[in-house]
């Protein structure tokens, strides 16, 4: 199943995401340890330039694991992330047109 995640983060954070940024990408590379594969994913930001969280394509076996990948990230473990929202997208989603994913394939 895919999944779209949506990651928006506390106020003030910048310090904060820096020192866990090198943490995040690991996690990200792993698929959260095998929970979810990210096929494509960014930082958000507001209409400054500003960064306000971070979104992804997920592939995923159930919502309990996308969620739980969305929940194990060291941003959200960190305190960074606000709220999560993860929304499953449907069956006609073309995630072939994806071609260079995320996360490290074993």
């Amino acid at each position: 199943m895919y999944f779209l995640m949506r990651c928006l983060h506390h106020s003030g954070m910048d310090a904060k995401r820096d020192t866990h940024r090198a943490e995040h990408r690991d996690w990200v590379k792993s698929g959260g340890n095998g929970l979810a594969e990210v096929l494509i994913g960014s930082a958000l930001a507001d209409q400054d330039g500003a960064p306000i969280g971070n979104f992804g394509i997920l592939r995923a076996a159930d919502m309990a694991s996308a969620r739980g990948f969305a929940e194990g990230d060291p941003f959200a473990k960190a305190g960074i992330v606000e709220t999560i929202e993860i929304t499953p997208l449907p069956d006609t989603f073309q995630a072939h047109r994806i071609t260079d994913p995320m996360t490290v394939a074993d």
